[in-house]
């Protein structure tokens, strides 16, 4: 099995402040986790043991977004979905940042090697 990697691929267009950002990003992160150890304990088990990567991207809009989570999910790649409660700064049920995997890097490199680092 190659290198296992988490992406959270979040929305600048929001304009987060950057608390904001941080507790987003770690939803994701955590939500991606659980749903990947129930559906691919190896993969799971591969990236606890390997340290946990995690790469945080960013797009522009929530339609590039979308995109990126179609692509995904036509490679059968796990996705979690964070939406915004709406307590501080953003509408509740704004869909703020995405993340894929833990999995093996091979196959999410095929949808996120075009976007840029946060």
């Amino acid at each position: 099995m190659g290198l296992i990697k988490q992406i959270v691929i979040v929305r600048k267009d929001l304009k987060m402040g950057a608390g904001k950002i941080a507790a987003q990003v770690g939803h994701a992160c955590v939500l991606g986790a659980e749903h990947v150890r129930k559906l691919h304990p190896e993969w799971y088990k591969e990236w606890e043991r390997s340290g946990q990567e995690k790469v945080v991207l960013k797009v522009t809009s929530l339609d590039e977004l979308e995109k990126i989570k179609k692509h995904a999910i036509s490679l059968d790649l796990p996705w979690s979905e964070v939406t915004d409660a709406g307590h501080t700064q953003i509408a509740p049920g704004t869909v703020t940042c995405i993340s894929i995997g833990p999995a093996p890097e091979e196959k999410i490199d095929k949808v996120t090697k075009d976007l840029k680092l946060f």
